[in-house]
């Protein structure tokens, strides 16, 4: 008998939280997991005295639902997603829907959607954001995919998000992989976010010496402040994290980074378009940079660097921090928005950024009280081509360059890498330069490969070549922009 509103496959703890968050909505919900043990596991403890629905086979999962059937897989990204689509196809109808929530290349996403349209299957691909928390709480939930099963999961997934100011974190991103790559563009920036905060910890620390207490009390402080986000508020809270037996925790985790994917994702495809993602790809090395802990530790032993300690005022190298944090935070999203404009042209999506900045204030790991800024920046101008050169964050650079830039003055005069701080300022003082040397790129690659150049003073689009030796003559290779 379909009794079930939704049904989820994937029991572990997102799918669990997400499923217990749709029934403390109201929603009947169906569960089904791999290892049947679990499903057991889950109706015994947490959903214990709960309506929702333990099925022990996909044909028993399948009957269960109303139609049409909307099925919601939280299982591994990558093939896993392919063989449970292969398993559902035959029990379903047209006009059945298969939603994807886990973290999946938007390539795949598209990929699905395509296919599954072709059989009558509506295919979605969403990308959900708050780990465990914001699941059980209310998640940030960005859907893409076959617009027709937007109607059919609308209210259930804007009941279950976050809410900002009364507005669910969660609207109608757009077609095919558009749900699933905006997910990603999130991620890229929350390595971004994560690396710019951990440099500002490595100053504080190794820079001016500063105890965990301090630091708590530092980060604290700007948590109440505009750098208010709740990276800022549970960073605060670790340096007050201790072991049982004495000594702060923190202390003792191996700076070693793992990652999942999603920032290499973000990279790959900036390089794809061309667009200069240059901070969220120095956070990703960072991390690459990490997992040579034997290398590093060897080399820390060979290789010199500044024997100067800083020697200056303690309170304002502090406030130079909070700038370059603060100001290099603005380029990561600068950057961010960027890669999802050039993508909106390419894929023929319609983002809608205000809309992408709103469902990105509450729910998600990189919730901040910057993000209302960035929705009004595009509500005032839907147009703008970059958030440097809305008015806000304009002056709001103009106000913390100086700082900015004397935070990195000494992190370079202490030895001290910061390379998302650093690529942040390098990118700024590229991006406000109208003329810059690419020129003189342009005519070494003429001159040694005959890769021709435009000039300053004729029509873009009309390309020249010199013979530079001599020897060269008048042939020229092909030439192409990315």
């Amino acid at each position: 008998m379909a009794e079930a509103d939704i049904g989820l496959i994937g029991l572990a703890v997102m799918g669990q939280n997400l499923v217990l968050n749709m029934h403390d909505h109201g929603y009947r919900v169906a569960v089904f997991n791999r290892t049947l043990s679990k499903v057991d596991d889950f109706l015994a403890q947490a959903a214990k005295g709960t309506t929702i629905i333990g099925t022990h086979s996909i044909e028993e999962f399948v009957k269960k639902l109303k139609r049409p059937r909307k099925i919601m897989l939280m299982v591994k990204a990558g093939v896993p997603v392919d063989e449970f689509i292969e398993i559902l196809l035959p029990l379903l109808e047209e006009g059945d829907i298969i939603i994807d929530g886990g973290n999946s290349l938007f390539t795949d996403t598209i990929r699905r959607c395509e296919s599954l349209r072709e059989k009558g299957i509506i295919f979605l691909g969403v990308g959900i954001s708050g780990g465990e928390e914001g699941a059980r709480h209310g998640p940030s939930i960005m859907p893409g995919g076959n617009s027709d099963g937007w109607p059919h999961v609308k209210e259930i997934f804007q009941s279950i998000s976050a809410k900002t100011e009364g507005e669910p974190c969660c609207d109608w991103v757009g077609d095919a992989g558009a749900g699933h790559y905006v997910k990603m563009i999130h991620n890229g920036i929350e390595y971004g976010d994560m690396q710019l905060i951990s440099e500002a910890y490595s100053l504080l620390k190794n820079g001016l010496g500063l105890s965990a207490e301090e630091m708590h009390d530092i980060f604290k402080e700007w948590n109440q402040g505009d750098l208010n986000s709740y990276l800022i508020e549970i960073t605060a809270e670790i340096f007050r994290v201790e072991e049982k037996g004495g000594g702060l925790l923190l202390d003792k985790i191996l700076d070693v980074a793992g990652q999942k994917g999603t920032g290499k994702w973000t990279v790959i495809n900036s390089l794809d378009l061309g667009i200069p993602l240059t901070l969220i790809s120095e956070a990703v090395f960072a991390r690459c940079l990490s997992a040579l802990k034997e290398q590093r530790v060897a080399a820390s032993k060979l290789l010199t660097g500044p024997e100067s300690k800083y020697e200056g005022d303690k309170q304002e190298f502090i406030d130079a921090i909070r700038q370059a944090l603060y100001a290099s935070k603005i380029i990561s999203y600068a950057q961010g928005f960027m890669l999802m404009q050039q993508a909106a042209q390419d894929y023929s999506w319609h983002l809608n950024y205000g809309s992408v900045a709103l469902m990105w204030r509450g729910g998600c790991i990189i919730r901040s009280q910057f993000l209302g800024q960035i929705k009004q920046a595009f509500d005032k101008n839907p147009m703008l081509k970059n958030l440097l050169l809305d008015d806000f964050f304009l002056q709001e650079i103009a106000t913390r360059q100086v700082g900015w830039r004397q935070a990195v003055a000494n992190a370079v005069k202490l030895g001290i890498a910061v390379p998302c701080f650093s690529t942040a300022l390098t990118f700024y003082d590229g991006y406000r330069t109208a003329n810059l040397p690419a020129n003189l790129l342009q005519a070494m690659r003429d001159f040694f490969g005959a890769h021709t150049y435009e000039r300053n003073d004729q029509p873009r689009g009309h390309f020249f070549h010199t013979d530079w030796s001599g020897t060269g003559g008048n042939v020229s290779s092909g030439s192409y922009t990315v």
